[in-house]
Formats: structure tokens, C-alpha cells, sequence
């Protein structure tokens, strides 16, 4: 396989796997599903249970929309600066309102850090590809 066609595959594999996990993170846990644990976040955060489920299934859409974005032309530096900038503050956000979730085997940081791996990546695919190809 030549180098350029290496290249492209493995920028199609990191956007397939963006999409899929941002696509899977807004449907099953927050619209399908309505996991305790998501709602339980935005109840933390001083919203009553009618307002956090809400909050929950428009947080889902918002990241199915995202995900989306990855699968479609739209695969700039600025879609992959995004998701590392939505990833940080995610973390940051759940260290604040409860740290025990850093503790559990299926954790934020894990996930997190991979997401922002695969656009870092990503990133220097795109940024030089001469250096790539």
C-alpha cells in the first residue's frame, strides 16, 4: 500500500471512530437509555429531575450532531481542535462536580484521553502531510 493511500485510511479510521463514539455517547446513555449516572451529573449541577432530562436528551443531540460532523467533508483542524477542547472540559467538568467517577473502572479520563489522542493524530495528519505521505 503506498504511502498516501496509508495516510487516508488511517485519517478515515480515526473520523469513523470519532463519529461512532460521539454518534453512540448522545444515543444510548442520554436518549435512548437515560442512564442514572447522566442525569445524575446534571441534578449535581443544582437542576431538578424534569430539567436534567431534558438538559440530558439535548446534550445527546447536540453530540450525535457532532459525531455526524465526522463523518461528513467537514473533517478540518478546527473539528478536531473542537472535540480536544470539548474533551478537556467534559474531564473538567465531572473532577468538579463529582470526582469519584475518575475512580470507576469505565471512566471519563479513559475514554477522554483516547478521544483526544485520535484527534491529535488526526491533527498532524492534516497539518503536514508532506511529512506523511
Amino acid at each position: 500500500m503506498n504511502t498516501q493511500r496509508f495516510h487516508k485510511k488511517t485519517l478515515q479510521t480515526i473520523h469513523m471512530s470519532l463519529a461512532i463514539l460521539w454518534i453512540y455517547q448522545g444515543l444510548i446513555p442520554k436518549i435512548l437509555f437515560q442512564a442514572n449516572d447522566e442525569r445524575r451529573i446534571w441534578m449535581l449541577q443544582g437542576f431538578n429531575e424534569h430539567t436534567a432530562l431534558n438538559l440530558m436528551q439535548y446534550s445527546g443531540a447536540i453530540e450525535i450532531i457532532f459525531g455526524a460532523l465526522f463523518l461528513t467533508g467537514y473533517k478540518t483542524l478546527a473539528l478536531h481542535y473542537l472535540n480536544i477542547v470539548g474533551m478537556l472540559g467534559l474531564s473538567f467538568l465531572i473532577l468538579l462536580v463529582d470526582p469519584h467517577y475518575f475512580t470507576q473502572a469505565f471512566n471519563p479520563f479513559v475514554m477522554n484521553i483516547a478521544m483526544m489522542a485520535l484527534s491529535l493524530t488526526a491533527i498532524h495528519l492534516l497539518k503536514y502531510p508532506e511529512r506523511n505521505a
